[in-house]
């Protein structure tokens, strides 16, 4: 890290997936581990002068109980937690579904929150799903319409395990983007899905997205999960950063602290994540 002082730092955690479930051989998943590579993340980010830490999405890999398991290890966390779900956190009973948000404490599926001149916006990637919904509700027709105009058009994201937003989800996000330029806000959106570059864990609606960040002209960045080997990418102003599943592998962690400065983004990786110094 440089002695220069930054405009403000945060801890990011993705995917930690926990089950009491045996390992995932073929992807290396190892789903008992989670709790405590969280607690070991938590040591070290608790040594750290963050504004936050937001865990990007998949607390849990299956079953409502395995949030009575991980939640807690949060509790020593001395920074304020900022969560969202992925997929995953919807591989629950269908009558249970609804109570998803609040159960990671949200204030709203999808919110912002100012921090040090800077608009933070949580979006929820998994509004419009096969998932997120129990069946019969009208999101679902949404979703597999989505999905099936995605499957003609041969898109590589067109996958099940995949979701995308609504219209009214996106004129939200637009207003508060505009709102923010006027305001001389610069924005950090945060999601569970990644939008760039093109990969098949992508949202479904992704370009919507990319279009109207490179319309604004404001957005620093946008940090997700979901694709658990991560990725990296920049289109117009926007760096899009796509962090690396805490779940994978036995041994090695994966969680980073973000610091940004006037002219540039400093990523400090732990573990499997990668360090990075993105210019401005």
């Amino acid at each position: 890290m440089s002695d220069e002082t930054s405009l403000i730092r945060f801890g990011v955690i993705a995917d930690p997936q926990y089950a009491d479930a045996d390992p995932w051989a073929e992807l290396d998943r190892h789903y008992r581990e989670s709790p405590r590579k969280l607690r070991e993340a938590i040591t070290v980010l608790n040594n750290e002068d963050l504004s936050f830490v937001v865990t990007l999405g998949d607390l849990i890999d299956r079953d409502a109980k395995s949030f009575g398991d991980i939640l807690p290890v949060y509790d020593a966390l001395r920074h304020e937690s900022f969560l969202m779900p992925g997929n995953h956190d919807f591989s629950i009973a269908p009558d249970l579904l609804a109570k998803v948000h609040e159960t990671l404490g949200m204030p709203a599926p999808w919110h912002h929150f100012a921090r040090n001149g800077f608009r933070f916006v949580v979006i929820d990637g998994n509004e419009v799903s096969l998932f997120s919904a129990p069946e019969g509700h009208p999101r679902r027709a949404l979703a597999q319409q989505m999905l099936d105009t995605l499957l003609a058009e041969g898109a590589i994201n067109a996958k099940p395990w995949n979701a995308g937003i609504s219209d009214e989800q996106f004129s939200w996000l637009k207003s508060v983007l505009e709102k923010a330029k006027a305001d001389g806000e610069k924005v950090i959106v945060m999601g569970h899905y990644p939008l760039f570059p093109e990969n098949d864990h992508n949202l479904w609606n992704a370009q919507k997205l990319i279009d109207l960040f490179e319309q604004a002209g404001n957005v620093t960045a946008y940090l997700n999960g979901h694709n658990h080997v991560g990725n990296l990418g920049r289109h117009g102003s926007t760096w899009y950063v796509n962090f690396k599943g805490m779940v994978d592998t036995k041994d090695e962690n994966s969680f980073a602290v973000v610091e940004i400065f006037a002219d540039r983004i400093e990523i400090t990786g732990h573990g499997r994540e990668e360090s990075r110094s993105l210019p401005l």
